[in-house]
């Protein structure tokens, strides 16, 4: 049991304002594992304040000083990784040696990364009679999912206290406990206080009051489209910049050249990664309706080689959903792929044989499915995929556009040069090419109703900042 009954604020760990607590629960056995406060405006009010009081010093600061304290922080998460992975497995229930190398991984390196990128980062230039300088946006409220938890919070925090901003972080309240690690991290490396703040608490109470509050310079938000847009309105009333990270619906192409014993698999595989939780999941395949039967047979054959089990077995390769709402949320969407006409080729509603504790999903592939069914439409977040047909490689374009998403995608074939015709034309943020994936110098981000803005590399640290022109006199 890891218990927190503190938050930070100023560099001080201090009781929150409310008298509530969240419980944390390990979704492969449903026991509750620690616990958190449950936050309030009024924490939010003072965690925001230390941030405005700490602004001015920690922006003014040069550029090396705080990228000093970028490079122990990831030496910290880094050295600290076996930690923070057992911990996120346990939280979320990616299997642990996929979250030591993933949820672990991941953060350790894009916090690395920021001060390499923020010291080829052109913050000053002169463009004809004037300077033009980019300078920290101010205060920084982000607030962050349970999918990727350290990943999305380093993402954020990490480029805006290297530019100068100082943040009031908001961990999802589903899997907070390795925001306390980070912040336990950051305690011992003497940041100035309120350089990074740590208020936890549920969306409607410390996310909307970070999103409405005045002092607030800028949101950076990940989470679904539909608790980002209540961010963006709620903002609004004070002008507040918002960056949103949302969903996704994405699409895998399959062309009819493709390598069908890699393009398969490796298109399964990227609808599963964290039990199908992930924004960018390629959760469509399209595929050339003369091969339908023969793909969806080759995709069941993948599937089965997910075994499903609890996060600490080592031969789990599927662990479970992160909750009860999410399982209840998936398995209706599995019935209306169902009821909706698509044929299920593995998987179903129910839990695997054997797991009645714990909140597992059977690994599930429809094939035939119609591009207006619901489970072609609408995110699920769980391993379900849906196998589209198409006619053409214009066909197959106007059905991976035919979505109100455009955060990910993917291509598979054999002639580079038509692949990557195919991928131009995709409105999508990131296309993966016959199974790459995701570069961290290079901008993420979606079109569309998955967000606005970037994250990762130059991209992402840009979105911290403001421009300025200062006008010199002619002669």
């Amino acid at each position: 049991m890891t218990n927190h009954d503190q938050i930070y604020i100023n560099g001080q760990w201090v009781p929150s304002d409310g008298h509530g607590s969240i419980d944390v629960v390990n979704p492969s056995n449903e026991e509750v594992i620690g616990s958190v406060p449950e936050g309030t405006a009024a924490d939010v009010d003072a965690a925001v304040a230390a941030a405005r009081e700490a602004f001015p010093a920690w922006s003014a600061l040069p550029l090396e000083d705080r990228l000093g304290h970028i490079e122990a922080l990831a030496a910290q998460l880094a050295e600290r990784s076996q930690e923070i992975g057992a911990l996120i497995s346990q939280e979320v229930g990616m299997p642990v040696g996929m979250a030591t190398m993933i949820q672990a991984g991941l953060p350790a390196a894009t916090t690395a990364s920021v001060p390499g990128t923020a010291r080829a980062f052109n913050f000053e230039e002169d463009m004809g009679r004037s300077i033009v300088t980019r300078e920290a946006v101010g205060v920084v409220g982000c607030i962050t999912p349970w999918n990727y938890p350290l990943h999305q919070i380093m993402a954020k925090v990490a480029p805006a206290m290297a530019v100068g901003c100082t943040v009031v972080l908001k961990p999802s309240e589903v899997a907070p406990l390795n925001a306390f690690l980070l912040t336990e991290i950051i305690d011992g490396l003497d940041f100035p206080p309120g350089v990074f703040n740590l208020v936890c608490g549920v969306g409607p109470v410390v996310g909307e009051a970070i999103a409405a509050h005045p002092d607030v310079d800028m949101v950076s938000f990940t989470g679904s489209t539909r608790a980002g847009t209540r961010v963006a309105e709620v903002a609004a009333v004070n002008v507040t910049r918002v960056h949103q990270e949302l969903g996704g619906k994405s699409a895998n192409v399959v062309l009819d050249d493709a390598d069908l014993a890699a393009a398969v698999p490796g298109s399964v595989g990227a609808c599963y990664l964290n039990s199908g939780q992930t924004c960018s999941a390629h959760t469509r395949m399209l595929v050339p309706n003369e091969k339908m039967d023969e793909i969806a047979e080759l995709a069941a054959q993948a599937a089965a080689g997910f075994t499903v089990g609890p996060a600490d077995d080592p031969g789990s390769r599927l662990g479970p959903l992160v909750s009860q709402a999410q399982w209840n949320r998936v398995q209706d969407f599995i019935q209306k792929g169902i009821d909706e006409g698509a044929t299920l080729v593995t998987g179903g509603t129910g839990k695997p044989e054997g797991l009645e504790t714990g909140f597992y999903v059977k690994p599930t592939i429809f094939a035939n499915v119609d591009n207006s069914m619901t489970i072609a439409q609408e995110e699920i977040f769980g391993p379900v995929l849906s196998i589209i047909g198409y006619d053409d490689d214009d066909d197959a374009v106007a059905i991976a556009n035919d979505t109100e998403y455009g955060l990910s995608g993917g291509v598979w074939g054999t002639d580079r040069d038509r692949a990557l015709a195919v991928a131009r034309r995709l409105r999508t943020g990131e296309v993966d090419m016959n199974g790459a994936f995701l570069n961290t110098d290079a901008p993420f981000g979606g079109y569309k109703k998955s967000g606005n803005g970037r994250e990762l590399g130059r991209f992402g640290l840009e979105e911290f900042l403001e421009a300025k022109q200062i006008n010199l006199p002619m002669g």
